[in-house]
């Protein structure tokens, strides 16, 4: 490796560059590890909704490691325990759903971060060879170098969006866009890019740079994530591991049957 893995999100986070994530939900360390040798920034993986458990994020954290990339995990709403063991096994960041208010801003930050900022307990078993550091530089510079990036999701979270932005050790936001579409519309749609959804989005930008933060956003494709990234978003995923093999899969096929390409969006899109 070039450089010391885990800093390099805080890199390129800090960077002018939009930073393009490879999304992964699949529980075997080499999907993780195939897409992080592509040109992506760092790679996301996927407990709350992916079908990965501890072990496998684990594994696929070291795997994406082995390919230069810093790996961020979401954890499944509440977990925050589960951060810092994520974190001890050498994750760069922790998405963490459905943060709707200060307190819970300020509960995740405890198990992100060590004092004065948290309470995370010592032992970064894999994270202190990933960091470069020896044990006193890691101590000082990992409330730096690892993340905590809140998820944005309900109309909670928009109303408490500055007070969880001012919370000390919370990093940045990210939005999820279909949950907070079904919250927009009071449970009525699913409608991840409609222009309610876009109303909020400019506004937790806006709202996340006012803080010296920065704002983050799942993306569908490419060309979605070219899009919310011209809106000022920092973190931004690309499809999904999923996706992805099912956009290649009829791509192929479609070309081996003499058949036209098909249009955008006609994958399914679950996130």
């Amino acid at each position: 490796m070039t450089e010391a893995v885990v800093g390099k999100l805080s890199k390129s986070l800090t960077a002018d560059a939009p930073v393009f994530a490879a999304w992964v939900g699949m529980n075997e360390p080499a999907v993780a590890e195939a897409l992080a040798r592509e040109a992506f920034d760092a790679v996301i993986l996927d407990i709350q909704h992916g079908a990965l458990d501890f072990a496998g994020a684990s594994r696929a954290i070291l795997a994406v490691a082995l390919a230069d990339r810093p790996a961020i995990v979401r954890v499944p709403v509440g977990d925050f325990p589960l951060a810092s063991r994520l974190l001890d096994a050498g994750a760069a960041g922790i998405i963490a759903p459905m943060i709707n208010s200060r307190a819970d801003a300020e509960r995740f930050a405890s198990f992100a971060k060590f004092p004065p900022l948290g309470e995370r307990s010592w032992g970064p078993r894999a994270a202190l060879p990933l960091s470069g550091q020896d044990t006193h530089g890691y101590l000082a510079s990992a409330n730096t170098l690892t993340h905590a990036i809140a998820m944005i999701e309900t109309r909670e979270a928009l109303d408490a969006l500055d007070d969880i932005l001012a919370v000390d050790g919370v990093d940045g936001v990210f939005i999820g866009p279909a949950d907070l579409s079904i919250a927009l519309s009071n449970g009525a749609k699913w409608d991840p890019r409609g222009p309610a959804l876009l109303e909020a989005a400019a506004s937790v930008v806006a709202r996340a740079r006012a803080h010296r933060k920065y704002a983050g956003m799942f993306c569908y494709d490419g060309a979605d994530a070219f899009a919310m990234a011209g809106l000022g978003f920092k973190l931004c995923s690309v499809g999904s591991d999923g996706s992805l093999l099912r956009a290649a899969a009829i791509a192929e096929l479609g070309a081996a049957r003499g058949q036209a390409a098909p249009a955008s969006g006609k994958v399914s899109k679950s996130y």
